[in-house]
């Protein structure tokens, strides 16, 4: 069974960084779709970055893009998001989630079909920034 193992959440002040850290573990990704999803209370959860690891193409979402980072080692099956500059509205839960790309599709299904399609799933690492 793939597990998704999330750390690297916190609090900080805002102008402050955190990395967060996605392990991958009982399979290996070696072309996935990759997404941070976040969620703020009594909110659907919505895309904050993501990665199709086949060619490392990247999104971000208006909000996050310039100040967050979304990397994945592939030695080390991991998916990182790297927050800079953070804002008292980046904070939520943060999840990582993983899927195959869909079969005929090109690597924006992965930040186009939303959650919903994603079958794997981190726990969740609360983010928290204060003013």
């Amino acid at each position: 069974q793939v597990q998704l193992q999330e750390s690297g959440g916190g609090s900080v002040q805002a102008g402050g960084s955190l990395r967060l850290s996605c392990a991958a573990s009982g399979y290996t990704y070696s072309s996935y779709c990759m997404t941070w999803f976040r969620q703020y209370p009594g909110k659907e959860r919505e895309t904050a970055a993501s990665t199709y690891t086949g060619i490392a193409s990247t999104y971000y979402a208006d909000s996050v893009r310039g100040r967050f980072t979304i990397p994945y080692d592939n030695a080390k099956n991991t998916l990182y998001l790297q927050m800079n500059n953070l804002k008292p509205e980046d904070t939520a839960m943060y999840y990582c989630a993983a899927e195959d790309l869909a079969i005929g599709v090109t690597d924006s299904w992965c930040w186009t079909a939303g959650s919903s399609v994603y079958s794997d799933w981190g726990q969740g690492t609360q983010v928290t920034v204060s003013s």
